[in-house]
């Protein structure tokens, strides 16, 4: 049996398996190598939308499949395909006017499960783009026919981001949803009961591992849930406090190849599995 068989680890992308400047590094790369040639399997479960994780994806080569868009789907690369997905309720249109009337400058950007629609562009979905390479895939929120995952909103201004929480959080129809803020200037609406510790052991059943062999490492909101779920929940050391607090340890950041770090203690007993 080799050294690290029966083991899954998954990675937040974003400020933990990617560096301050979205690259990763060789000390990671090398480390995933030798965790899989060792037994272990090794994915990411993020908030992207498969259609723009393919560098990443072909870069690191996953021997498992991953979690997206925050827990709402699992997809196999290999297969080209969903294994799982749990679509939001189209009634979550009535959030997003309720948005887009009080907060006219806000962004608004919709995942389909193949596509994402831009549908009201700012300056944050601007930058954005940049940083995920997505076009700009222009659609009114209320013309998408194609089963929805996520609705993201954006702004810059992080204090819009504050009373938009305010207010999703308080609209009358808001137990039927959840919510989630994945960075400074972005905030999502996601379909109830779900998120990166939902899916987490969904994926394991799927790939037929043990939830009690389970390791997740994050930096932030989005990922308390994975690291609540998992055996052991690592957090990165450039990670929110409130993470840091549910965290069973601390790591070194993502610019000091956090990944490679977590492989390297595993394997020396500094936490058992």
């Amino acid at each position: 049996m080799k050294k690290f068989e029966g083991i899954l680890i998954c990675s937040d992308l974003d400020g933990t398996l990617l560096n301050s400047n979205k690259e990763i590094s060789r000390e990671n790369l090398d480390a995933i190598e030798y965790f899989k040639a060792n037994g272990g399997l090794f994915t990411f479960i993020t908030g992207r939308m498969p259609s723009y994780v393919s560098d990443i994806y072909n870069k690191v080569n996953p021997n498992a499949p991953f979690g997206c868009v925050n827990g709402g789907g699992i997809y196999d690369h290999k297969k080209g395909e969903y294994l799982y997905t749990n679509p939001i309720d189209k009634s979550v249109l009535e959030l997003v006017e309720y948005i887009d009337k009080s907060l006219p400058e806000m962004g608004i950007q919709v995942s389909a499960y193949e596509n994402v629609y831009f549908c009201k562009n700012n300056e944050a979905m601007v930058e954005f783009r940049k940083e995920t390479g997505l076009p700009n895939l222009e659609k009114n929120y209320r013309e998408i026919s194609e089963p929805m995952a996520k609705i993201l909103f954006a702004d810059l201004n992080t204090d819009n981001i504050d009373k938009l929480s305010l207010m999703l959080q308080n609209h009358s129809r808001a137990n039927e949803f959840d919510f989630i803020r994945s960075d400074k200037t972005l905030y999502e609406i996601l379909p109830k009961g779900i998120d990166k510790g939902a899916v987490l052991p969904i994926l394991a059943e799927l790939i037929n591992i043990d939830i009690n062999k389970t390791i997740a490492i994050g930096d932030y909101n989005n990922d308390l849930g994975m690291i609540k779920t998992a055996k052991i929940g690592v957090a990165v050391e450039n990670a929110i406090d409130e993470l840091k607090s549910v965290a069973d340890y601390v790591t070194v950041s993502n610019d000091n190849h956090a990944i490679a770090q977590v492989i390297y203690d595993l394997e020396s007993g500094k936490f058992k599995i």
